[in-house]
């Protein structure tokens, strides 16, 4: 196995569920799932001197993620989330309350740079990811940009917008850092709308994969990107490259009993992003990643309680790799 190393950048917190406290964080959703897949992400967040952060050190644990990247803050409290739930027809619908001033806008810019260094000496080789919830206030927004001053990894944004937590600076600045663009179609179309004067469709329409082309070509012209993901919900992906290779999903995966959509698009990133690490063929990494996700459509949260749901997936990968090991992976 490859030692190119994954840097992650961003929010560790609570989500409040009304029937239990779940950790969540999308950047840690991701840490945590490539955890379990032994790749050592370097998680870099801020959490509070109270009993909730034992909740996340608990995970970091359980999940083998090294602790020296997660600053412990005096003033401020673990990131935390309300949750509200609605059930429709066996399907729930959750409403997140996103808390002001939590730790993880405090992260310290010295102390990230110095865990970077000592924790990935070789962080140059490797991948970096990073969000925009994490960059609300300028103390962690400028530790996140010193950050990406300092090495020469793939930058991997995972855009995550969610409403009223970012500002049109910040999704530019993070653009203008990305090589490669994860988003979801809706995303998508808020980009189009700011960057290319287009109008948003209505919400039932279906994924137009002319349309999914251009504005994705437009952006990586615009912003210089490498390679833009768009992940399609129960349509799947589509991927575009600067070279103009676009790959969308052509099977359909496992259907599963959805229990929650929660951490599916996390779920996406922890699996392409091993999929860089491993070198396995695009293709593959993208197929793997879609499955994957939707796998995790079928467990409560963003990552799955039973490590048995991880290991089914490990077993099947390793009974496909001998098949695969004589192609080479796609370029970025």
């Amino acid at each position: 196995m490859t030692s190119r190393p994954i840097v992650i950048f961003g929010e560790t917190l609570i989500d409040d569920f009304p029937d239990q406290p779940v950790v969540g964080g999308a950047p840690f959703n991701v840490a945590r799932t490539l955890g379990y897949f032994e790749c050592a992400p370097l998680m870099i967040s801020r959490v509070g001197n109270d009993p909730t952060a034992a909740l996340i050190r608990a995970d970091m644990q359980g999940f083998k993620l090294a602790t020296s990247g997660l600053q412990t803050d005096p003033q401020h409290p673990t990131g935390r989330v309300k949750v509200t739930q609605e059930d429709h027809n066996n399907k729930a619908t959750h409403h997140f309350e996103i808390l002001n001033n939590q730790a993880y806008d405090h992260i310290d810019a010295q102390t990230a740079v110095l865990a970077m260094q000592q924790t990935c000496p070789l962080h140059h080789q490797g991948i970096f990811y990073f969000g925009t919830l994490a960059q609300r206030h300028a103390t962690s927004r400028a530790a996140l940009y010193s950050l990406l001053q300092q090495t020469r990894a793939v930058k991997y944004l995972d855009l995550n917008l969610r409403a009223m937590q970012y500002s049109l600076t910040s999704i530019e600045q993070s653009l203008q850092c990305a090589d490669i663009l994860k988003l979801n179609e809706e995303e998508l179309q808020i980009l189009a709308e700011i960057y290319l004067n287009k109008i948003r469709p209505d919400a039932n329409h279906q994924p137009d994969d002319t349309k999914l082309q251009v504005h994705a070509s437009a952006l990586i012209k615009l912003f210089d990107l490498q390679a833009i993901l768009i992940t399609l919900g129960e349509h799947g992906y589509a991927y575009l490259d600067k070279a103009g290779l676009y790959l969308r999903s052509a099977t359909e995966p496992p259907q599963v009993q959805i229990v929650d959509t929660v951490g599916a698009g996390d779920a996406f990133s922890a699996i392409f992003l091993l999929g860089l690490q491993r070198d396995w063929p695009l293709a593959i990494s993208l197929q793997r990643a879609h499955e994957f996700a939707t796998g995790i459509c079928g467990v409560r949260g963003a990552v799955a309680s039973d490590m048995a749901f991880y290991a089914r997936w490990q077993q099947r990968w390793s009974a496909e790799t001998p098949a695969i090991t004589n192609h080479s992976g796609a370029g970025k």
